[in-house]
């Protein structure tokens, strides 16, 4: 799929989503406040949200790490017109640069004027993102030395009941998010060809994938 057609249908999809997204996804994207506290970026480092949505990641990151500056990206226009009105409304305009672009294809000097980023955070969008293993080989190209990716994302559901996994398996595929069953052996081919550290945690019975991919310094 190209860049072009994805994201025409991601402003299909959050064209009307989009106005009540945070107050809906509050209830089952679980994990992301957790990885925004261990962000942990150095003093006027630089943070990039992949896939930023409404934006409301990126806020809670500005507050949670003043002296950091916070940059995000969308493919969907739609999401961007949304994230640009909240983080002007919540007064951090000055602090939170944004810019469209493609997860799988994309460059810190490009789109935001730095080399590479502290840390780079992907908060449920490798499940939405055709090319997955694409966008993580781009965030790992972009990290600096020392700099850390942190994922969350939809886990297998492993020690869940099976008929919850299969209703929300299906749920979720209404909005063309899959789960990545092979999660995992990608991030440690990646961190392989990459020479990263990972660390992989499940969370709430593996119903949330945690992941850190750390460049050393």
């Amino acid at each position: 799929m190209s860049a072009a057609t994805h994201a025409a249908r991601m402003d299909a999809i959050y064209a009307g989503q989009r106005h009540i997204y945070d107050a809906t996804r509050k209830y089952y994207l679980l994990g992301r406040d957790r990885l925004i506290n261990e962000l942990a970026p150095p003093p006027r480092g630089t943070i990039v949200e992949v896939g930023c949505g409404t934006g409301r990641n990126l806020i809670l990151a500005a507050r949670r790490w003043p002296q950091a500056r916070c940059h995000g990206f969308d493919i969907s226009a739609a999401m961007l017109e949304t994230a640009r009105a909240k983080v002007a409304g919540a007064g951090l305009a000055d602090r939170i640069a944004l810019a469209q672009g493609d997860a799988t294809h994309w460059e810190p000097r490009l789109l935001f004027g730095f080399d590479a980023a502290d840390a780079i955070f992907m908060s449920y969008t490798l499940s939405m993102i055709p090319d997955w293993q694409g966008a993580i080989g781009a965030a790992c190209d972009a990290l600096a030395p020392g700099g850390a990716l942190h994922i969350v994302d939809f886990g297998q559901q492993e020690r869940l009941p099976a008929p919850f996994r299969a209703g929300l398996f299906a749920w979720l595929d209404r909005f063309e998010v899959t789960p990545r069953a092979d999660l995992r052996h990608w991030l440690e081919v990646a961190a392989g060809g990459s020479d990263l550290s990972l660390d992989f945690t499940p969370l709430y019975r593996g119903y949330a994938w945690r992941a850190v991919l750390r460049r050393p310094a």
